[in-house]
């Protein structure tokens, strides 16, 4: 028995299942001519579409973009002007109260050394008078002590006379007997 092979056509010339009797149509010669000439069409139409609608927008964009980078940058740039013109200021009164400051403790020392110099010159006036004046107490008893000196020695030269001869001498005579020896 032999077996019939069936080749998939149909009476239009239409491939029938899986056939493989036809070329695919993109392939198919006599279809060129209108496919390049709808590939020309679409290209067109998208080259029209892309050239004057989505390509100017992200032009646009990309120009906005480009300028609000550059203004960014220079606004950046501004500002970094306007920190270093501020940090120079604030260094510059910074040194300016560092030197006040310097000149005002400056005033301070030599106010204070003024009063301390002041204050010890009165110190060593006080101490000064209170010397002399202790000196002059000191004086003041020394010459009261040998003052009475002369009077004890002359009591204690009577009371050695009474003792050794038994007889009593004036304070008078024994005043006069000490004068000369003290010359």
């Amino acid at each position: 028995m032999a077996k019939t092979h069936n080749t998939g056509t149909t009476a239009e010339g239409g491939a029938q299942g899986g056939g493989h009797g036809t070329v695919f149509p993109p392939m198919d010669p006599t279809t060129f001519a209108s496919q390049i000439l709808w590939l020309a069409l679409t290209f067109g139409a998208l080259y029209m579409i892309m050239s004057r609608i989505s390509l100017p927008r992200i032009g646009e964009v990309v120009e906005e973009r480009a300028e609000r980078i550059q203004r960014d940058l220079d606004e950046a740039e501004r500002m970094k002007t306007e920190t270093e013109v501020a940090l120079a200021d604030y260094e510059r009164s910074l040194a300016e109260a560092k030197s006040k400051a310097n000149g005002i403790a400056a005033q301070e020392r030599a106010r204070v050394k003024e009063d301390t110099d002041r204050a010890r010159a009165q110190a060593d006036e006080q101490d000064a008078k209170t010397m002399s004046d202790a000196e002059a107490r000191i004086a003041k008893s020394k010459t009261a002590a040998l003052a009475s000196v002369n009077e004890i020695a002359a009591e204690t030269a009577g009371s050695v006379i009474d003792k050794l001869i038994g007889s009593k001498a004036s304070p008078d005579e024994i005043k006069q007997a000490l004068a000369s020896l003290a010359k």
